[in-house]
């Protein structure tokens, strides 16, 4: 009999990956505890920051949440850039970029990146992006093994393109799908063993 619960999560816009508030100058944050009645226990595995959306695992074993954080298993982004993103910048998210990360230079891993044509259709985020007229944005999937601090973000600008917005839809063989913002499923397993 597994006592651990494991639930999947469509993040939405505006919340913070983290139950409690601890910090006063988030004192007016919301946190993931307002979207459902989770046990006392549960961890976000891997964080989305305030401004991203999309898939997050939350569990209440902390052997799950290792292993979904090792290198072995793949989360692949949906992200909207500022401007019509080239091959030859593509082509550098594929080699590994230098990004910044706690006051050092690192070199991210080789990704898969590639243009989404046509973009997807997301509904609209409760706060604009902008809107056409400060001139085009193009879609991309980027798809990475590590986790560093807002990484996928730093890579795009690092090829002079920046992150308008960022969707997680994929951690492993476990997607994102036509999950709602906000909606909250619970599972038996995640099933990452073996991998």
């Amino acid at each position: 009999m597994n006592e651990h619960r494991h639930f999947i999560i469509h993040k939405p816009f505006g919340y913070l990956s983290q139950f409690i508030n601890n910090q006063n100058r988030r004192r007016n944050k919301k946190l993931l505890g307002e979207l459902h009645e989770f046990p006392a226990g549960t961890m976000a595995i891997g964080r989305l920051d305030e401004d991203s959306e999309g898939l997050l695992l939350l569990t209440t074993d902390g052997k799950v949440s290792m292993q979904v954080r090792s290198k072995k298993v793949e989360k692949e982004y949906h992200v909207q850039v500022d401007g019509d993103i080239t091959n030859e910048a593509i082509g550098q998210l594929q080699q590994g970029v230098e990004i910044a990360t706690r006051g050092k230079t690192y070199r991210t891993l080789p990704a898969k990146a590639f243009r989404l044509d046509p973009p997807p259709d997301y509904p609209p985020r409760s706060k604009r992006i902008r809107d056409e007229r400060h001139g085009p944005t193009s879609w991309l999937s980027i798809t990475i093994t590590e986790g560093k601090f807002r990484q996928v973000r730093k890579m795009t600008a690092a090829v002079g393109f920046p992150t308008l917005r960022l969707i997680r839809v994929r951690i492993g063989h476990i997607t994102l799908g036509e999950l709602p913002p906000g909606q909250v499923i619970e599972v038996d397993n995640f099933r990452f063993s073996g991998r």
